[in-house]
């Protein structure tokens, strides 16, 4: 039934006017659209997003929208480093009332129970799940969730964690953030050992970290159907 939502949710085609940009750190933008009021979608959703303003090869990407839909923007945040892609560099052209096209939004990686959740993002990964926290906080419904979100950086760049560590005061969630693997293991270890197939495991980041922490899972007796992963590629 979700490939076919995904497929029809596709043709849903329309402009998002450009607002402006924010450099978040060294190497990571923030692009902000404005959002139409009849456009929703689910916290940790991602649109196809195609540049229209230049003529580029290989002008639509996946991005997860980075914001809640209560935000009432739409947000995309973004690595840029030194040698961007073409799609990148249009981009950081945007103007102050240039659109983009967004198609969507499509996929399955948002909250659906109550069930305990580990949330693990590796840098850029974080994207969904601020969207989630986000759409918590502003629903009020964090009561009675037990969520806890693994945020690893090697770089320690941490992007979002003002916000991050406001919303976790605020519905009371738990936000550990780590710069090593092996610290990494020992905060999933810790869950696994309370929760295991009772809990729901949501990956996103890099998909070589993504594959190895659901293989890692996978060793730990966690079932494959209990583990969500948003992989996401350099582009």
């Amino acid at each position: 039934m979700g490939f076919f939502k995904d497929a029809i949710a596709v043709f849903n085609k329309r402009d998002l006017v450009f607002i402006e940009s924010n450099k978040e750190s060294e190497d990571v933008y923030s692009f902000l659209f404005e959002k139409e009021q009849d456009l929703t979608w689910q916290a940790g959703q991602h649109g196809l997003f195609t540049i229209t303003h230049k003529k580029i090869k290989n002008a639509i990407r996946p991005f997860t929208v980075a914001s809640a839909s209560a935000e009432n923007v739409i947000r995309l945040t973004m690595r840029i480093g030194d040698n961007p892609s073409d799609f990148k560099k249009a981009m950081l052209e945007l103007k102050q009332g240039m659109y983009i096209k967004m198609s969507g939004p499509v996929g399955n990686f948002y909250l659906k129970d109550n069930h305990p959740t580990l949330m693990i993002a590796g840098g850029i990964g974080i994207t969904p799940f601020r969207s989630i926290l986000k759409q918590i906080e502003a629903e009020g419904s964090g009561a009675g969730k037990q969520i806890h979100l693994l945020y690893m950086d090697s770089q320690k760049s941490f992007i979002f964690k003002d916000e991050l560590d406001a919303i976790a005061n605020d519905i009371s969630i738990r936000v550990t953030y780590l710069d090593s693997r092996e610290d990494l293991h020992k905060e999933i270890d810790t869950f696994t050992a309370s929760n295991k197939n009772n809990g729901n495991y949501y990956l996103a980041g890099p998909k070589s970290l993504v594959d190895s922490l659901s293989t890692y899972l996978q060793n730990q007796n966690v079932a494959k159907k209990n583990i969500k992963k948003d992989a996401f590629f350099g582009y």
